[in-house]
């Protein structure tokens, strides 16, 4: 699929655009769906990271029931949720499919452990900036339908990403001042996502995380952000 393509195709070309999938019978085209969408950026890292915004965190009022997920995907019609959409799409060997989209089989490259995963019951489903630190960066401001719209994403390739279980409830919400895949080949990728992740939600960074993504793009020179700002 699309996704994988663009996710193998380098670790530090990073691309935020919307998913390319067989459009269901009665769904609106893609093209008529994104006529108005906002413009893509294309920026090198450090000049990425310099675009986000400077803010101090609140927590304050955060529940995990804030963000509603997983909701009825990209296509309600196909009985998945969320979480199961990304887990078909991102898989390397397709499961199979079981009625209520009950996925069995398969096989996933997790990226930030390259873990080879074959139980979708071992996956998690991460949000690459998580619920807990949107809501700190911005998004305790939002309404519940763009909060519901964030933590179901799939108009980015990087905005939800299938990883092992241990490896996402080991970042849990810290940001990259606190947090970085166990793999060290990831770091450039990773930081890239965050930060377009960032931009797409328009969504702030404080003092510590801001100077951990400076340091980051200092060593990840070559690393190319794409991303649409979210609708």
């Amino acid at each position: 699929m699309i996704k994988n393509m663009l996710r193998a195709s380098t670790a530090l070309l990073l691309a935020l655009a919307p998913l390319t999938l067989p459009t269901p019978a009665g769904a609106t085209p893609f093209a008529a769906r994104t006529a108005t969408a906002p413009a893509a950026a294309v920026l090198p890292l450090a000049d990425a990271v310099e675009q986000i915004p400077l803010a101090d965190e609140f927590r304050t009022g955060y529940t995990r029931d804030s963000f509603r997920h997983w909701n009825t995907g990209l296509y309600p019609a196909d009985g998945c949720n969320t979480r199961a959409e990304v887990l078909l799409d991102e898989a390397v060997e397709a499961p199979a499919v079981a009625a209520d989209c009950k996925l069995s089989g398969g096989r996933w490259i997790s990226y930030y452990d390259a873990a080879e995963v074959t139980d979708p019951g071992k996956l998690d489903i991460d949000h690459m900036v998580a619920l807990a630190e949107a809501w700190d960066s911005s998004a305790g401001a939002w309404t519940a339908q763009r909060r519901e719209a964030y933590a179901n994403d799939q108009g980015a390739t990087t905005s939800l990403v299938a990883v092992t279980a241990r490896s996402n409830r080991a970042k849990a919400d810290r940001d990259p001042a606190e947090w970085m895949p166990p793999l060290p080949e990831a770091h450039c990728r990773y930081v890239g996502e965050w930060t377009a992740t960032k931009l797409r939600w328009g969504l702030a960074a404080d003092q510590a995380e801001a100077d951990a993504l400076k340091v980051y793009a200092e060593a990840c020179e070559t690393t190319i952000v794409h991303y649409t700002p979210a609708p």
